[in-house]
């Protein structure tokens, strides 16, 4: 497996994403995980556009991911681009083993309690993350590379 970098932000593809991490990680394919996404052609097709011309961009449900994955393995360097934490957590009980997580921008709404400056959640996706930590995975906040990593478990 070829997974270079996993990161939840739910702005998805921006100038952070495509300008740093991509160039950081010699990132050759996006692959975004989420059923509305994929399900929603004009977001599908503005997101295509927004991707650099050299990196490829694939677009999935989390299921369809899982069952892709069993029969294709990925062969370029990846990144997996997440919008929620929901996202993560299906692929991770579809037995999909991820070691590191990055969370780059999870934004504040009046359902959701501010941990940094760009990671808010819920009590649900606190209960999440929580799950994801005790299943072993390195979980830090990041919104670029040159920003000190802070680690997810010292806040939730």
């Amino acid at each position: 497996m070829n997974v270079k970098f996993c990161r939840i932000d739910d702005r998805l593809i921006h100038g952070q994403v495509v300008t740093t991490w991509v160039n950081v990680h010699g990132i050759e394919q996006i692959i975004i995980l989420n059923k509305e996404v994929a399900e929603d052609q004009v977001q599908s097709s503005v997101l295509k556009m927004t991707a650099p011309a050299n990196v490829k961009l694939a677009i999935f449900s989390p299921e369809k991911f899982l069952e892709i994955i069993q029969k294709n393995p990925i062969n370029r360097a990846t990144m997996l681009l997440f919008s929620s934490v929901y996202d993560v957590e299906k692929i991770v009980n579809g037995g999909f083993k991820m070691e590191k997580l990055n969370v780059g921008g999870m934004r504040l709404n009046p359902e959701r309690e501010q941990l940094t400056k760009a990671v808010s959640v819920t009590e649900d996706e606190r209960k999440v993350f929580k799950k994801l930590l005790a299943n072993g995975i390195d979980i830090n906040i990041q919104m670029v590379p040159n920003d000190s990593p802070i680690k997810l478990k010292e806040l939730v």
